[in-house]
């Protein structure tokens, strides 16, 4: 695992044939940052946190992480990264534990401590030896989310983190980021959803026909703001 305070993209495009998802966008995201990726769907946002993630390779421009493109870090960087996408990465023929006892292997982590502690904060300790299969889709994004966050990554990447949760799991994700970035973190936050984006983001990035069309300070007037870039 690496570690690094900031992540730049410059001028960054992704081209799918003739289809442009992503058409040079640059920004730039640091230590202590939660930035929401907002815009409606088919923004680009999901290409995006992709490339971030290092799984798709941009047409044209770099992301670097501490300076550093990603060919030149080699596996240590993706074991930096926590990704929380619209596909969970679960086994549903799995329990809870197994699943996350899988994952802890792979990042060669102590599985009888991580593991006990992950279960907790997904407020699963009493599911834990149940098949994810029998799970509510909320269930599973808490799940999900404590699987992405098993490393102590520092670039957690964040797809509609609150699709399936109640309020009193989205509050608990809420307090769980911000802990994050207090210790140093980076959290891009893609969404389209405003009022869970309001108070929690730092900082905002408004995507739209795959370009960016604003990247400012989080501040009052979100909703009204948004709507005079996008529209809708």
């Amino acid at each position: 695992m690496m570690d690094f305070a900031d992540v730049r993209l410059v001028d960054v495009s992704r081209h799918f044939g003739r289809r442009r998802a992503v058409s040079h966008v640059s920004f730039d995201a640091r230590s202590g940052d939660i930035i929401g990726l907002l815009g409606p769907n088919g923004a680009g946002k999901s290409t995006l946190l992709g490339m971030l993630a290092t799984l798709v390779a941009p047409t044209a421009g770099t992301v670097t992480y501490g300076g550093q493109p990603a060919r030149a870090l080699g596996a240590p960087l993706r074991g930096s990264i926590g990704l929380l996408a619209h596909e969970l990465y679960l086994y549903p023929e799995l329990t809870a534990r197994q699943n996350l006892e899988f994952f802890a292997s792979l990042y060669g982590l102590d599985t009888g401590r991580v593991v006990p502690a992950a279960l907790e904060s997904a407020g699963l300790a009493d599911r834990a030896d149940d098949e994810v299969a029998g799970f509510s889709r909320g269930m599973r994004q808490r799940l999900a989310l404590e699987r992405a966050l098993l490393h102590q990554p520092r670039l957690v990447l964040m797809d509609e983190p609150f699709t399936g949760l109640d309020d009193a799991a989205t509050a608990t994700v809420r307090a769980r980021l911000q802990s994050l970035t207090a210790a140093g973190a980076i959290v891009v936050l893609a969404t389209h959803d405003l009022d869970l984006a309001d108070g929690l983001v730092t900082r905002v990035a408004i995507m739209h026909g795959g370009r960016l069309v604003a990247d400012e300070p989080a501040g009052t007037g979100l909703r009204a703001r948004y709507r005079s870039l996008v529209g809708n």
